[in-house]
């Protein structure tokens, strides 16, 4: 799969799932990237408005685990880098 690059920048309040802390949490605001890619994410439960947790970081592989809807979800952080979210409290 090539790159995914998001096809609009973030609101300044808004930040990207890659750019989470490992335990911070957030809400779910954008899907970006090819319709296929995006497909396959809301049926993961990846919808907007979907509260999500980045559970932590694996060094090798450049990889982040996400949690939403009581499952655990492992992405790759280029991937996670089309995903908007704003961060929660």
């Amino acid at each position: 799969m090539s790159q995914l690059v998001p096809s609009a920048a973030p609101s300044a309040a808004a930040a990207t799932l890659a750019d989470l802390a490992p335990g911070a949490s957030a809400r779910l605001l954008a899907v970006h990237g090819p319709r296929a890619w995006r497909r396959r994410l809301y049926e993961l439960g990846f919808l907007p408005g979907t509260m999500l947790r980045l559970v932590r970081r694996v060094a090798v592989g450049n990889v982040l685990e996400v949690e939403l809807r009581s499952a655990r979800i492992s992405l790759r952080i280029d991937e996670a880098a089309g995903l908007g979210v704003e961060r929660l409290p």
